[in-house]
């Protein structure tokens, strides 16, 4: 550890200079910039003297109006200049992104497939593979029970009342009684 720390009080003083100098260059730096601007206006703008007559101001007014259009054309197509560097650099962003391999992962969802499609999917089309499932099944047989048979009887009431019910029920009744 050769290196010496800092006292903090050091380093505080260290930071008020720097930044009364970064204020000094700040303000230095202002300064030209308002130079700047009044030679560029002196230069391109000539002092404006206004004529007497009415003839001469509307000239003067056509005038005006022709460089407003200009400096318009100008701002518009150095805009549209803008625009297209700005497109061309995202566009090139995004290239160096895919080739670095770092983009976004997309979502996964979720995608119903039989069996079959799942097969066929990842062998391909030459392959066909068919997996009948259900064929492997276990068959199961149902065994009549006794119980069951004792239901069935019970049914055979509802069919009798099914029966006996309407007009045509009602004749029987009274035909096997009479």
């Amino acid at each position: 550890m050769s290196e010496k720390k800092i006292s903090s009080s050091r380093k505080h003083h260290l930071k008020s200079l720097m930044l009364a100098i970064a204020k000094g260059l700040l303000e230095q730096e202002v300064k030209d910039i308002e130079v700047e601007r009044k030679r560029y206006m002196s230069e391109t703008c000539q002092p404006l003297s206004l004529p007497g007559s009415m003839q001469a101001l509307q000239e003067l007014c056509r005038e005006l109006h022709h460089k407003i259009d200009v400096t318009d054309e100008e701002r518009y197509d150095l805009e549209m200049k803008v625009n297209k560097s700005a497109k061309e650099i995202e566009d090139l962003n995004i290239k160096v992104i895919d080739l670095k391999g770092k983009f976004k992962k997309p979502v996964l969802r979720k995608v119903r497939m039989s069996a079959d499609q799942m097969l066929g999917a990842l062998l391909g089309s030459k392959h066909k593979v068919s997996l009948d499932l259900r064929a492997n099944l276990k068959q199961v047989k149902k065994e009549v029970k006794e119980e069951d048979k004792e239901l069935r009887d019970v049914g055979d009431w509802r069919k009798n009342i099914e029966d006996k019910s309407g007009m045509d029920g009602r004749k029987k009744m009274f035909e096997t009684e009479a």
